[in-house]
């Protein structure tokens, strides 16, 4: 077996090894997500210190090592020069570039991942640095996309509970719909009361028959008695609080199954909805009344989704913060 190979890949993270050296992890289209050593790469005159950087793309000759393989050879095929450039943009790639090392696998082509995250890359480049928008509205895309290839998109057409296609309403300035994180996606607050109520008159039914069925006795020390062990048992506490298995000696318990209903994590209005749903879009598209807030407002929704999903923060996230925050007081 041969003890080199061929891969074409973008750098998406790196770390200094003793003196010279970094271990750079490469997303290749032909083997997944790789980690090797360019040796001699951080020296002043090395032909890798450039070739080493932050998503630069190579075509790669890599020797096999018994535990970290070694970069020998690497012709650079594209760059993004414009994203080291400005810091919205920078701190917007490296925050895609998390959620591609946390769903790229190794040692298995990734072609649709690779290819999918250069080209929101090529996008992020192409935004014009005095657009906050445009950088958060194609932060946000790249993200719905990233959590789509990986099977992980959010809900945001139909009511989770329902199942119902949820449109935003312009004309009502105080029309909301919720979002549960653990649900998955967008949920209709009008069918959220309903499956509340229902849950209150199910749960006020069941009491009234446990009592109907199985009065309390008089004498807290006096027990009920129970003719029959396949008789009907208690499923819920009493009014008092007191559980039934605690005065009946023979009841069974009866589990019953309801629809859960899902917790709220935010509440969206009518054009972070018509944001979030515009995301499942090929191309972003310039939609009227939109604003800097409404895309931030998404882009956090998104961000803790996607952190739920994949079981770590995003950590760039903070720069995203710290970065818009600085910016938007200061177009304002």
């Amino acid at each position: 077996m041969s003890r080199t190979y061929k891969a074409t890949g973008i750098n998406l993270k790196t770390q200094a090894l003793g003196e010279s050296d970094k271990i750079v992890t490469i997303l290749t289209r032909e083997f997944g997500l790789i980690r090797a050593v360019a040796p001699g790469s951080r020296k002043h005159n090395s032909s890798l210190g450039g070739r080493s950087g932050m998503f630069v793309v190579n075509e790669l000759l890599i020797a096999k090592g018994r535990s970290l393989d070694k970069i020998t050879q690497a012709q650079t095929l594209k760059t993004y020069p414009g994203l080291a450039k400005d810091l919205g943009k920078l701190a917007a790639s490296q925050y895609l570039a998390e959620i591609v090392l946390c769903e790229a696998l190794s040692e298995q082509p990734q072609e649709e991942l690779y290819d999918l995250f250069n080209e929101h890359l090529h996008r992020l480049e192409a935004v014009s640095s005095a657009n906050l928008s445009g950088v958060l509205a194609h932060l946000a895309h790249g993200v719905f996309h990233l959590l789509a290839l990986a099977g992980l998109t959010p809900q945001v057409q139909i009511c989770c509970l329902s199942q119902r296609s949820l449109k935003p309403d312009f004309t009502d300035p105080n029309w909301q719909v919720g979002f549960s994180i653990p649900a998955g996606g967008t949920v209709s607050l009008e069918a959220r009361e309903r499956l509340r109520k229902q849950e209150r008159e199910m749960r006020a039914e069941e009491r009234e028959k446990i009592n109907n069925q199985y009065p309390m006795p008089n004498a807290p020390s006096t027990m009920m008695p129970v003719a029959s062990t396949d008789s009907a048992a208690l499923a819920s506490t009493r009014a008092s609080g007191t559980s039934a298995t605690h005065w009946l000696p023979n009841a069974q318990t009866i589990v019953v199954h309801r629809q859960e209903i899902p917790v709220i994590s935010c509440r969206l209005s009518a054009m972070e909805l018509t944001l979030l749903q515009h995301l499942s879009q090929p191309e972003i598209m310039q939609i009227d009344g939109a604003r800097d807030h409404d895309w931030l407002s998404v882009e956090q929704i998104l961000r803790q989704y996607a952190q739920y999903q994949l079981g770590r923060p995003i950590r760039s996230a903070t720069l995203i913060d710290s970065y818009f925050a600085a910016n938007h007081d200061a177009t304002v």
